[in-house]
């Protein structure tokens, strides 16, 4: 049997918050561990252009979730860590598969479609105002990346499915013209996966402006978490679990006993600041020797850069010569070599 291989892409715009931790680091970081299966987790680095146009805040994204990743385990042993920008093939093969894409296929991107829709609904002229190409042929990088080390799994959210499934269309499409060269993957969608709300109550997201970081000194942690929205109850009365933002990220954290506790204490009516300081010191009590590891690698990104160049060299001995196959067969070829 064919050992499966998963593939996962992480963007690097802004400072890891535990909604990303609870959602997508810490099922990452166990599965780098597991032996029965082949993992690549690359930083998207060339994707952050298409939302952010500033250099600085990529740079330090980019060095802000590597060492995060780092600190917390990854095992960079058994799967491959690198840096999408430093994979060659991968731009290369962009081009590639976007002279076999359809235009009517990026029509039908969510994130353009959506673009479009808020166009109209300001009631611009143009439909196309603001967007660019990098948004546009958003899916056709994405598919790059996944198709470049021949992933036949890729987790991802349910928002996510449809840039797999345009992956597989225009894969497809190249091995109609050119033979089964290309891999068809496919999306794991984990319905399990952990939404925290942030601060305010709404989705914990960057773009809310209500994360709170994973590494932030603990002084700034615990303030953060007390500034977590809760209702008017006071201490002695019941309070449900139910929409309590509180009680979700500490169950995301928690052991299922522990998570029954909280409970009981909930229906006893803890006050909202003693739940507060509860769940800041569990929290932080848990982070605190990967923000320690944090902190010396953000002290020495020599360190992260040096790791992200072992996973290229790893990333590249796979990339380099698929890419010589594949433009063997679309007919990019030493003029010596006819076949």
């Amino acid at each position: 049997m064919t050992q499966e291989i998963y593939l996962t892409g992480i963007t690097t715009t802004g400072t890891p918050h535990i909604g990303n931790y609870v959602g997508a680091i810490r099922p990452s970081i166990a599965a780098s561990k597991d032996p029965g299966k082949q993992n690549y987790y690359f930083l998207a680095d060339f994707h952050a252009l298409a939302k952010n146009e500033d250099p600085d805040l990529i740079s330090q994204s980019t060095l802000e979730i590597a060492a995060a990743w780092l600190a917390l385990g990854m095992d960079t042993k058994n799967s491959v860590f690198y840096r999408q920008s430093d994979i060659p093939e991968i731009p290369e093969l962009t081009w590639i598969l976007t002279s076999m894409t359809a235009k009517g296929l990026m029509n039908r991107a969510h994130s353009y479609k959506a673009a479009v829709q808020a166009n109209i609904d300001s009631d611009n002229k143009d439909p196309d105002k603001g967007i660019t190409m990098a948004l546009y042929s958003y899916p056709i990088l994405m598919a790059a990346d996944i198709l470049m080390f021949k992933a036949t799994k890729v987790p991802v959210g349910r928002d996510q499915k449809q840039h797999v499934e345009m992956a597989r269309d225009i894969a497809q499409r190249f091995n109609h013209h050119y033979g089964d060269i290309l891999v068809l993957p496919e999306p794991v969608i984990d319905e399990h996966t952990a939404v925290l709300a942030g601060l305010d109550g709404r989705k914990m997201s960057k773009s809310y402006g209500n994360t709170i970081p994973l590494f932030a000194p603990e002084k700034a942690f615990r303030k953060l978490i007390m500034k977590i929205k809760t209702n008017s109850l006071e201490p002695g009365e019941p309070k449900e679990i139910e929409g309590s933002t509180l009680y979700e990220i500490y169950k995301a954290f928690a052991t299922p006993e522990e998570t029954a506790a909280v409970e009981k204490q909930y229906a006893e009516g803890i006050g909202w600041g003693v739940m507060k300081q509860q769940l800041f010191e569990y929290i932080n009590d848990h982070v605190a020797p990967a923000r320690q590891e944090y902190d010396r690698l953000i002290a020495d990104p020599s360190l992260v850069e040096a790791e992200l160049q072992k996973g290229a060299a790893r990333a590249r001995e796979v990339a380099t010569p698929y890419m010589d196959q594949i433009r063997r067969a679309i007919g990019i070829r030493s003029l010596g070599a006819m076949s």
